[in-house]
């Protein structure tokens, strides 16, 4: 991929070409030819649970990882096979994604804090034949777990747990030493589940040109990157894209450390030290721990901030905010868009065109973006519609996995329809103006009321349930119920804590709906469909529960 940025964003998008080679593996990019090149440089600095602090070099995690693909080769997996992988930011959690990949598998990171449901669906969806996982997870997930016909093979962090074998005790019988399987740039590389208004959340398939496919999205929002001293770190949990491919893959491949520590619920204090301490230069940082950060009073002054980058992608960026990054942190803040299906399309640079607060910013080189209508048709600029990407594109997606009509149905012609509307100015700009969907954008998370929902109607007291997002200060907005409960039962205070601490305990913490309504009945179209808009419309004057 050759991207010149020395010449300014139309030259950039004029002569860039995709340089997409025949054979190629994610795992070789990131980390065999670093080990090769530069073994001793830094991959990982990762800080743990005690501050303890330690610099995890290229050969350091190249033949850890050869040895976990040894000894997974020797459970018995192949390329194909699905591989979950249920840690957070850690050296486990990289050697575990580097060495799936090694072997030609598939690797399908899974959200640290997701209940058993959420879990137990997205392992038997996939088919996964292995799960790597901390002990203590999987003390607690086993019995649901268990069941699932194809898991066969589960490795734990942190010690055995019943049949589980023991992570590092695991490598301890692999050699160190692995010919990375000679994948083509096309072949599966790993499955990202997305969110949807219906049903059960879709497991998105990428090849492994998708990291190819992002480099030039991490380039631009992150402010030229890499340049010399450059240093990245994310919240966000690498199990989700913003994680993974807008910040890990990218940065290894780049030969830039990545900084990563375990650290749960998000604190703004905490994260300024932290990057202070660690001379973070480069940070993917969701909006909404932003809008917490911007509550921290004079954070340079405090913690010794070294940020030359922000980049921001999730929810809309507003003038306030970018203005409070520029005083505060001394940067400006870059706003990108993407979807976990083709990610990374459309962003700012600051150091190449104006940032205009509100915009999503221009088409990334390498992108053609356009707005068009519901025949995918292109619009005149100025016109709402929806955001398209017109394919081929090495970031698009191989297609939801099992789920050919669903793909399908995604695609005008060679228009890739991302499903938000938009306007595109007659400077290229591109301004959000909502989704044509029902997805929740909360706290930086896609969050598909269809699962809620599921997960809602297990609870004994509920007959029907219709789950919407309502604004939200902080989050941008918050997941909210309402529930016809079953006979029997009565709206109470009580109850409606209860529902919540079910969908927290069996989905996950962060798509339980914190506020219920009860009402008598939900509207529905003549085929049982929940009508969301009324919803949302009626949600107001919903009496709530005391």
């Amino acid at each position: 991929m050759h991207l010149d940025l020395t010449r300014g964003y139309d030259v950039a998008r004029q002569s860039f070409a995709w340089e997409i080679p025949d054979r190629f593996n994610i795992a070789s990019a990131i980390s065999d030819r670093h080990a090769a090149s530069d073994p001793d440089g830094t991959a990982l600095i990762y800080v743990g649970d005690d501050d303890a602090v330690r610099a995890w070099s290229h050969r350091d995690i190249n033949r850890a990882a050869n040895r976990l693909a040894n000894a997974l080769r020797a459970q018995g997996l192949a390329a194909g096979d699905r591989v979950g992988v249920h840690l957070p930011q850690s050296p486990e959690c990289l050697i575990a994604h580097i060495a799936v990949l090694k072997l030609g598998a598939v690797v399908v990171p899974l959200f640290r804090l997701f209940g058993p449901d959420a879990l137990s669906f997205r392992l038997g969806d996939c088919g996964a034949r292995a799960l790597v996982t901390s002990a203590g997870d999987w003390a607690r997930l086993a019995p649901d777990l268990d069941a699932l016909p194809d898991l066969e093979t589960v490795v734990t962090v942190g010690g055995r747990t019943g049949d589980a074998a023991d992570f590092w005790e695991l490598l301890g019988r692999g050699s160190d030493t692995f010919a990375t399987a000679n994948t083509a740039a096309e072949d599966p590389a790993v499955i990202i589940y997305t969110s949807g208004t219906t049903g059960q959340p879709k497991g998105a398939l990428h090849a492994h040109r998708v990291l190819i496919g992002h480099l030039p999205g991490v380039c631009l929002p992150q402010d030229r990157f890499p340049q010399a001293g450059d240093r990245f770190w994310t919240p966000a949990d690498w199990a989700w894209i913003g994680g993974l491919l807008d910040v890990l893959w990218p940065s290894l491949s780049f030969g830039v450390p990545v900084v990563g520590s375990a650290r749960g619920k998000f604190d703004p204090e905490w994260a300024f030290a932290f990057m202070g301490q660690h001379g973070v230069r480069n940070v993917f940082m969701p909006a909404t721990a932003l809008r917490m950060m911007q509550q921290v009073p004079d954070p340079r002054a405090r913690f010794g901030q070294t940020l030359r980058s922000l980049g921001s992608g999730g929810e809309t960026l507003g003038a306030d905010l970018i203005g409070w990054g520029r005083d505060a942190l001394g940067v400006t803040m870059n706003e990108f868009y993407g979807q976990t299906e083709c990610n990374l399309v459309v962003g700012n640079c600051c150091g190449l065109f104006e940032v205009r607060p509100g915009s999503m910013g221009r088409a990334i080189p390498g992108h053609a973006v356009a707005i068009v209508d519901d025949a995918g048709t292109p619009l005149p600029d100025g016109e709402a519609g929806i955001v398209a990407v017109r394919r081929p594109d090495p970031v698009m997606f191989l297609g939801y996995w099992g789920q050919d009509d669903a793909t399908a149905d995604k695609f005008r012609g060679d228009w890739f329809l991302l499903g938000d509307v938009a306007t595109r100015d007659g400077d290229g700009h591109f301004w959000f103006r909502g989704r044509d969907d029902d997805v929740i954008a909360s706290a930086g998370y896609r969050i598909g009321p269809g699962e809620v929902e599921a997960c809602l109607v297990t609870h004994e007291a509920v007959a029907l349930a219709g789950v919407i997002g309502i604004p939200d200060d902080v989050r941008g907005e918050a997941v909210a119920a309402c529930v016809v409960l079953a006979a029997g039962h009565q709206a109470t205070v009580a109850l409606a804590a209860d529902i919540q601490n079910h969908v927290r305990a069996r989905l996950a913490a962060h798509e339980y709906p914190r506020e219920i309504r009860f009402v008598q009945s939900l509207p529905q179209t003549l085929t049982g469909k929940i009508k969301r808009a009324d919803l949302r419309n009626l949600w107001p004057s919903l009496p709530a529960v005391t």
